[in-house]
């Protein structure tokens, strides 16, 4: 199989500290400590299809665009594109450019220019490292190719249905598909997601590699969850800090809490009083007192509880916490099981397993986090 591998290098680097994506956010996402997340979760991906006996022949787009991880895996991949000058990594640098500087100067244009590259060399299948913007970009330039596409999920938001649910996952896919179908690409105004509003828009169907279970499903929502939160108020610990993942379902507990929150954010509540609303990692690990819960719903359609739109939560956090899992039941009825993606392939293992479920005052449900 030729194989052609590109990452975005910036993406999901807002994820972290607070700003909900990275779209022209990058210089204050830096500002705020962040750090790039594509690079590592590629590698992971190259890793893993490496150990594959799979013949695969790697096409790559130059630095910082995905030639560096595919080396660092094993491969020795046909450079087929190159970002311009301005955009070199330091080590291939002669001007003295940061590698802060090299990887804000990618863009979507590089995007479409290494996609082009892939299918003038004839790729069988693009990979491509991002979020629902980067599928956009990548969609787009395929069309009318029949070349399908496969993401490794790296973005801040991730709505669309052409992604793998890990990278391990992705490699996996690569390595023994044998169909493809047609998925939806869906992006979201990140303007408007930061001011709390979430209106997905269709921006291509796209044929995609398929192996059962290793690929996030459309996000869908529904039922309510009145009683829940009712049962969440009352059972308040004073003592505990509660870490107040980001959706609809928390919404609605943050107002039976006697707060309004942020929507789309991470709140962080003890005992009456609001510690951090809308908070980025270091705000929350700040907040944390001797005894911490965390409080998420899994994403539905997808039953992602870490990893899909909540990158505040990162491992840091999750290993001072406690976990409890909020749903309502027409959400769990969609789900066959439920999902984690922290970039901490050791805390994913920990956190899989059955897991209890609160779906009203008094109610719960098993599902298995796999």
């Amino acid at each position: 199989m030729r194989l052609g591998v590109l990452l975005n290098p910036i993406a999901g680097m807002g994820g972290r500290v607070g700003l909900k994506g990275t779209d022209d956010k990058v210089a204050e996402a830096r500002q705020r400590g962040a750090e790039p997340r594509a690079p590592e979760r590629a590698r992971r991906m190259l890793t893993r299809l490496a150990e594959q006996d799979g013949g695969i022949d790697l096409l790559a787009a130059g630095e910082p665009m995905g030639a560096g991880e595919a080396r660092a895996a094993g491969f020795e991949p046909q450079i087929v594109y190159r970002p311009s000058d301005t955009n070199t990594t330091v080590a291939e640098n002669t001007a003295g450019q940061t590698a802060a500087e090299s990887e804000a100067a990618t863009t979507a244009a590089d995007t479409a220019a290494a996609v082009d590259a892939f299918v003038e060399a004839g790729v069988d299948l693009v990979a491509f490292v991002g979020g629902d913007g980067t599928a956009a970009d990548v969609a787009d330039a395929v069309a009318d190719t029949g070349i399908p596409l496969l993401g490794v999920p790296a973005g801040v938001k991730v709505y669309s249905s052409v992604f793998a649910v890990s990278p391990e996952a992705a490699a996996d896919v690569i390595a023994a598909f044998d169909r493809t179908e047609q998925r939806e690409v869906m992006d979201i105004d990140e303007t408007d997601y930061r001011d709390g509003e979430v209106s997905p828009a269709l921006r291509a169907v796209a044929s995609v590699p398929v192996a059962d279970g290793l690929q996030s499903a459309k996000q869908r929502g529904g039922g309510t969850v009145e009683a829940l939160a009712e049962g969440v108020a009352r059972d308040v610990d004073p003592e505990t800090t509660y870490i107040l993942g980001p959706g609809s379902t928390l919404g609605t507990i943050k107002s039976a809490l006697g707060f309004e929150g942020s929507p789309l954010g991470v709140d962080v509540w003890r005992d009456g009083t609001l510690c951090a609303t809308d908070a980025s990692e270091a705000e929350i690990l700040d907040a944390l007192g001797e005894k911490n819960t965390i409080v998420v719903s899994p994403i539905g359609g997808q039953g992602f509880i870490f990893g899909r739109g909540n990158p505040q939560l990162s491992p840091a956090v999750i290993r001072q916490a406690s976990v409890e899992l909020v749903a309502s039941r027409s959400k769990l009825d969609d789900l066959r099981a439920l999902r984690v993606d922290t970039d901490d392939p050791e805390l994913d293992a920990e956190l899989r397993g059955w897991r209890q479920v609160r779906v009203g005052q008094f109610k719960t449900r098993m599902l298995r986090v796999v």
